[in-house]
């Protein structure tokens, strides 16, 4: 009889090294959002894979970084919270970046850790094997970790030989949720994350993590298509009049862009309805942030 293997690992990192494309590469589908800029994942978000054999809950953690305010200060939290919790650590750094104080940082925090942890080194079709060789070596004298896989998250290189081997170091356990399920997200979180995404794609600098966005409604169906009503929340006035642009050209191309992946993740047609609201400092507003979902008592 073949035995299962189950358990729960953790992503974690400095902001932008790949971790939710990687997590989206493990599941062949986007749950995790990604952009270019730092600091883009903001709550912990669960990943499922499932084999016949085998279940992993993936946590994608946010980027650890010194906080600027709350919602700084609650990311952090919830990305160390997660390191006690959990069967293995993986922690990801980017091959075309030298290990720097924000590295050494997340190792500190990763020595008291019991579990194994594994040392990821994403990135690697950007870069030489010349430059990537020498680095290894630095985050080895660092922290003793359990295996180092160099890998490219966009690419594929290397992500299957390490999903194997921790399958084998896992314990043996029970599935946890059904096979086809990806993630233990409520839709409406999923959603309103994609909306996002579109906002920090279209809108560059010029809105860079101002913004949120709350789903007010996703039910009832109209003529066939599941209508999605939400808010894009900025700080500033001017902001709102950046992302709804001239005519309300950019708001629309957000809307166009954010459907068509809603669509894909929920495999029916959408009819996807947008406003924007603008909340002066809801970054500390610890009231505002629970409201959109940043709960503390989830650290806990």
């Amino acid at each position: 009889m073949t035995t299962h293997h189950s358990g729960f690992v953790a992503i974690i990192g400095r902001p932008n090294v790949g971790k939710s494309t990687f997590m989206n590469r493990l599941l062949g589908e986007k749950i995790a959002i990604m952009s270019p800029k730092a600091q883009t994942t903001r709550n912990k978000i669960n990943g499922i894979y499932t084999t016949a054999d085998a279940q992993i809950v993936f946590v994608d953690t946010p980027g650890i970084h010194k906080p600027k305010n709350q919602l700084d200060d609650y990311m952090d939290k919830a990305a160390l919270s997660t390191l006690n919790q959990v069967d293995a650590v993986l922690f990801m750094v980017a091959a075309d970046e030298a290990m720097g104080p924000g590295d050494q940082y997340i190792i500190n925090q990763l020595r008291p850790v019991k579990t194994p942890v594994y040392l990821l080194i994403n990135k690697i079709d950007l870069v030489h094997p010349d430059d990537l060789l020498p680095r290894i070596p630095q985050y080895e004298k660092a922290l003793h970790f359990a295996g180092v896989y160099p890998l490219s998250a966009t690419m594929g290189n290397n992500v299957e030989e390490l999903v194997q081997d921790l399958i084998a170091a896992l314990p043996e356990g029970p599935q946890f949720y059904p096979e086809d399920q990806l993630t233990d997200h409520p839709e409406y979180f999923v959603v309103g994350e994609l909306i996002r995404e579109k906002v920090l794609e279209l809108t560059r600098d010029e809105v860079p993590h101002s913004s949120a966005v709350q789903v007010e409604r996703m039910k009832d169906r109209v003529n066939g298509k599941l209508q999605i009503e939400a808010y894009i929340i900025v700080e500033r006035d001017s902001q709102k009049g950046i992302v709804i642009g001239k005519g309300g050209a950019m708001l629309k191309q957000i809307g166009i862009r954010a459907r068509q992946d809603i669509e894909a993740l929920l495999g029916e047609r959408v009819n996807l309805k947008l406003w924007v609201r603008v909340q002066k400092n809801w970054r500390d507003n610890n009231q505002y942030l629970r409201s959109l979902g940043y709960n503390s008592k989830d650290l806990r």
